[in-house]
């Protein structure tokens, strides 16, 4: 659970950690959009994106070795989506069956397609997160959304809420590792037996994440009331968020990658025609 790269923050100060954390929110969705724009079967452009992703992580001085396990949070799921693929995908060449069960290569090259997307996304999100602090995306988001308090969209409140779920991410990890070792000090066993009972042996430690965690919201609550906290439209803000020289080229280096993706797109049809 330690390794959930979402709402954790790496301290340090390098390249990426001082772009205007809108910029990044941005660059983030672009990169995410060039992840979806590879072409199926077409692995040079994902060899785009990662190469991508390392340079990014080299500049924001995070271990790489952290990147790689925020990736842990997502496993299941990812190993999920291959198993389906494999065995569900009839189509293509039979390489292999047993009664109902076909692989296919077909099935074999979806799955990996889906994931190395996959993986490519929680990779970059993580790196979002680990050099951008809860309250700079929650301003960030803030900032982006401004258009919709014309339309009585309540945005800062959005944003507040966004801020502090993020903040309490890391907390809840720690309450739950905490709720877990003393559950396993009483003699509960989270470790054997088949999925059902796991999933059963888990119940003492969600009602009491759940009474915390409502009792952390109720505190925290009467902390906003006693300091006069008011989600007011003319509260400033501590820093001020502005773009300089490093979000530009950062704009630059995405585009590039983008553009570098279509046409290893096009290069691909080209190639698969003749």
């Amino acid at each position: 659970m330690r390794d959930i790269a979402f709402g954790q923050y790496y301290p340090a100060k390098s390249f990426v950690h001082n772009m205007d954390p809108r910029v990044k929110i941005l660059l983030s969705i672009a990169y995410i959009v060039a992840v979806f724009l590879v072409a199926p079967f077409h692995y040079l452009g994902f060899a785009a994106c990662l190469l991508f992703v390392i340079i990014a992580t080299l500049f924001s001085k995070v271990p790489f070795l952290r990147i790689l396990k925020s990736i842990k949070a997502v496993l299941f799921f990812v190993i999920l989506s291959a198993v389906l693929q494999i065995f569900f995908n009839t189509n293509g060449n039979l390489l292999w069956s047993w009664g109902i069960i076909k692989i296919t290569d077909e099935g074999l090259f979806n799955a990996g397609f889906i994931v190395a997307r996959i993986t490519l996304i929680v990779m970059g999100a993580s790196l979002l997160t680990f050099t951008t602090t809860p309250v700079e995306l929650a301003d960030g988001i803030e900032s982006l959304m401004y258009p919709l308090k014309f339309i009585k969209f309540p945005v800062h409140d959005f944003a507040l809420v966004m801020s502090i779920a993020l903040r309490f991410i890391p907390t809840l990890i720690e309450e739950t590792d905490r709720i877990i070792k003393a559950q396993k000090a009483r003699g509960a066993d989270f470790e054997s037996g088949n999925i059902f009972r796991r999933a059963k042996a888990l119940i003492p430690v969600l009602i009491p994440l759940l009474i915390s965690s409502l009792r952390r919201a109720d505190e925290l609550a009467d902390a906003m009331d006693a300091r006069c906290y008011s989600g007011s439209d003319k509260r400033t803000r501590y820093k001020k968020m502005k773009i300089t020289y490093r979000d530009v080229l950062g704009f630059l280096v995405v585009a590039g990658l983008i553009t570098g993706v279509v046409f290893l797109n096009k290069f691909y049809i080209l190639i698969t025609v003749l």
